[in-house]
């Protein structure tokens, strides 16, 4: 593979960076960060070996013909991009990760045409992750292609057809660990409150999220049928279960997604 690009050397940037180099998509030789801040680019070249500078346009110049400049900054530092124009490299996509910046937005501040919007979440940190994706008409098969492979690095990646889909996938799997490790606190904080000592709560709360997510998973079963299969009638699971239809925890899902999905078009 030639030359990769990343603007910006974040959590989500290094998070990308390792599975790269983990599922062997790239060698470090092969990765250029631009990162403006100084003890940041000296811990990704000594941790991950990549190569570091600190100015951007630098960074996209590097990258070779057909291979992506991967823009990895925070929504609030996305007019950092003009740097980009005329910075010249390769004829590769951009690939931005910033959540809330339309296509639109990323080809005025670039000059580029072919662009992929991406929706990662942060369970790409350890390889676990939800990617959802969509590309303008530009971006060629070959650069589709490589693009599928980085975030499929990461874990799972869907590409969808529509820009209008990437803010409906930020509300569902980009917030969506939010949503998790709130249950999973206020899982533990029950056990804790029942009478479990509070390491041995988190223990089973954490193995019962993660286990039932699994086999919900491999299993393709409907998370109806799952349920019913650990209800049994009068026992204490549906006793339980009745207690959340009470205190309205699928309207409550609901509304956190929806309320996530207007401010992500807000955002955009």
């Amino acid at each position: 593979m030639a030359e990769i690009a990343f603007i910006g050397g974040g959590v989500m940037a290094e998070a990308m960076i390792s599975s790269l180099i983990d599922r062997g998509v790239a060698q470090p030789s092969e990765i250029t960060v631009g990162e403006i801040d100084a003890a940041r680019r000296e811990y990704l070249a000594r941790t991950h070996k990549v190569g570091v500078v600190s100015e951007n346009a630098k960074a996209a110049a590097g990258h070779a013909d057909g291979t992506p400049v991967i823009i990895a900054l925070k929504p609030q530092h996305i007019d950092a991009l003009r740097e980009l124009k005329g910075a010249g490299g390769g004829s590769g996509p951009i690939v931005s990760i910033a959540a809330g910046v339309p296509i639109a937005r990323l080809r005025e501040l670039t000059g580029r045409q072919a662009v992929v919007r991406v929706m990662p979440n942060t369970p790409a940190q350890i390889g676990l992750g939800m990617s959802v994706w969509t590309a303008t008409a530009e971006v060629g098969d070959s650069s589709r292609e490589l693009v599928s492979a980085i975030l499929g690095a990461m874990g799972r990646e869907l590409y969808v057809h529509d820009e209008r889909y990437i803010d409906m996938a930020t509300a569902l799997s980009g917030s969506g660990p939010g949503y998790v490790f709130l249950f999973l606190e206020a899982l533990i904080d029950a056990g804790v409150h029942i009478g479990l000592q509070r390491d041995q709560a988190e223990l089973l709360a954490r193995q019962t999220l993660l286990g039932s997510a699994a086999l919900a998973d491999q299993s393709g079963r409907h998370p109806a049928e799952l349920r019913n299969m650990v209800t049994s009638p009068g026992g204490t699971t549906a006793e339980g279960l009745a207690a959340l239809e009470q205190g309205g925890l699928r309207a409550a899902v609901a509304q956190a997604v929806i309320a996530a999905h207007a401010k992500s078009r807000q955002l955009s």
